[in-house]
């Protein structure tokens, strides 16, 4: 079964040992961000991840360390709403803290485990968020909690993202999994609308069928992973996850046991965020053998006068989509392949595969945390780890991962840049203005120049990391999330431009 890279970063040490707040969409509301603002899991209503302010590419060399604040483990991009931080631990406590001085302003205790990457939103004066068991929201002002709501429909399906708010509502999926066990039968990613004062339904939308393409009693599938995208006139884009069991099960391998294409795993979805109505999907991977979800988060962006939705995933590939109608623009592989591509193509059609394999990407490998784009450049982070793959059980590899960071093209694709990593990318990308950031798993957090992709800066975090930064101002807050070595802490560190 497969492992989230969020929790398999402390699996892998044991292994190894070793614009405005949519630009050209037209958003506005809770999401609408200032200067010094990260007003939504991924900075606005459309996922961006970027920002201005003061940091830039001639400013970040004056980064210093303001302030320190212990946390536990951790695997979340914080938000910043009115000059207070408010994020969650991976027990599903929520904490506010101010950004200023660091000081903890409340917290909100739950201790219910959870994978990852989950996270809270802010709008209307509450916090929302989810544990593993039920989404919730809480008084922005005290954290008292005012609703919660229960949206599992077996023991096998968990919550593990931080949820979507918009116009009054809050968008949160099931998925498959929790950390007790991992796409048990009949699992399935359900995307929920709920009225954001009271908790209650708005609508709900089957991201994978009912009868699991036939078979319920062994197959699992569908959940989204990270907040969708809203563009601002009424519809919203989410990245649906995988169909299970993976690679397939001794008796039915190569995924038999869900024959066809097991719609709508591993697709982009477009729907009318008032009714839940699907307006138009496109899943770019059918049959998935190799836990290759299209798991991020999708990126709004306006190019030459036409929307675009940009999505990736553990395959390796970025896709580019017209938002309205759903067609392919372009689409592009990213870090390294070794010819298995279309293996799920092959075991759709029934044609035998070999027993054991070596596959790259694996299923920690490709694109397994949201990418950042600005007006002109969409920045990927990938993940550069095989599998391996025997009697139908899927293993990373042992040895260290590599990363790289990836600029291409918002408009065709093309390869701007292309920087190779040391360590592990499990922290996603952000950007601010000419400067791009992002964490390896070793605890750097990296500042490359995001025209040229030279390294602007770097700092050393208090241990490991898997979880990617938000920058508010002059602020940009990054976690040590992982112990690597004796004596390292973890800590969420907030680094400041020093006048």
């Amino acid at each position: 079964m497969r492992r989230r890279c969020w929790l398999a970063a402390s699996w892998l040490v044991v292994v190894a040992v070793a614009a405005a707040s949519v630009v050209g969409c037209g958003a506005t509301g809770a999401a609408s961000r200032g200067a010094d603002e990260w007003a939504a899991p991924n900075a606005d209503l459309a996922n961006t991840r970027s920002v201005h302010g003061p940091i830039d590419a001639a400013s970040v060399r004056r980064l210093r360390v303001a302030w320190t604040l212990p946390i536990g483990a951790y695997a979340t991009t914080p938000v910043v709403v009115g000059g207070v931080v408010y994020t969650q631990d991976l027990e599903g406590d929520v904490v506010a803290i101010e950004l200023a001085s660091g000081r903890v302003r409340w917290r909100h205790h739950y201790g219910v485990q959870t994978y990852g990457p989950n996270g809270v939103t802010v709008g209307d004066g509450r916090v929302y968020g989810a544990t593993t068991l039920f989404a919730f929201a809480l008084d922005q002002g005290d954290g008292r909690e005012l609703w919660r709501a229960n949206l599992l429909a077996n023991e096998s399906e968990g919550i593990d993202m931080a949820p979507g708010f918009h116009a009054g509502r809050v968008f949160v999926s099931t998925v498959p999994t929790r950390p007790e066990v991992q796409y048990g039968p009949g699992a399935r990613g359900v995307l929920w609308a709920l009225d954001a004062a009271t908790g209650r339904s708005r609508w709900q939308w089957d991201e994978v069928p009912a009868g699991l393409w036939g078979d319920p009693g062994v197959n699992a599938g569908g959940g989204l992973w990270y907040t969708p995208a809203f563009d601002g006139r009424g519809h919203l884009f989410a990245s649906v996850g995988n169909p299970a069991p993976l690679p397939g099960t001794a008796a039915r391998p190569w995924g038999a046991s869900r024959p066809g294409p097991n719609r709508w795993t591993n697709t982009l979805a477009a729907l009318d965020e008032r009714t839940g109505r699907l307006l138009w999907a496109r899943q770019v991977l059918p049959h998935d053998l190799f836990d290759w979800d299209l798991a991020c988060p999708p990126i709004l962006r306006r190019v030459g006068g036409r929307h675009l939705v940009i999505a990736a995933g553990k395959m390796g590939w970025v896709y580019a989509f017209d938002a309205d109608s759903g067609a392919l623009v372009w689409k592009r592989p990213v870090g390294r392949h070794n010819g298995h591509d279309r293996d799920n193509l092959k075991a759709m059609r029934g044609e035998r595969l070999p027993a054991t394999m070596h596959v790259l990407p694996g299923e920690l490998g490709g694109v397994i945390t949201p990418m950042a784009a600005d007006a002109r450049t969409v920045y990927v982070p990938v993940n550069e780890l095989s599998a391996t793959i025997r009697r139908q059980v899927m293993l990373p590899d042992r040895g260290p991962a590599r990363g790289r960071l990836v600029a291409l093209d918002l408009a065709s694709g093309r390869v701007r840049w292309d920087h190779p990593l040391p360590a592990g990318e499990y922290g996603g990308a952000a950007v601010a203005n000419d400067v791009v950031f992002t964490t390896t798993y070793d605890g750097t957090v990296w500042a490359l120049n995001a025209r040229s992709g030279r390294v602007a800066w770097r700092a050393n975090l208090p241990a490991g990391t898997n979880a990617p930064v938000a920058i508010a101002g002059d602020t940009v807050l990054a976690a040590g999330s992982v112990p690597l070595l004796a004596g390292q802490t973890t800590q969420l560190v907030a680094y400041r431009l020093a006048r």
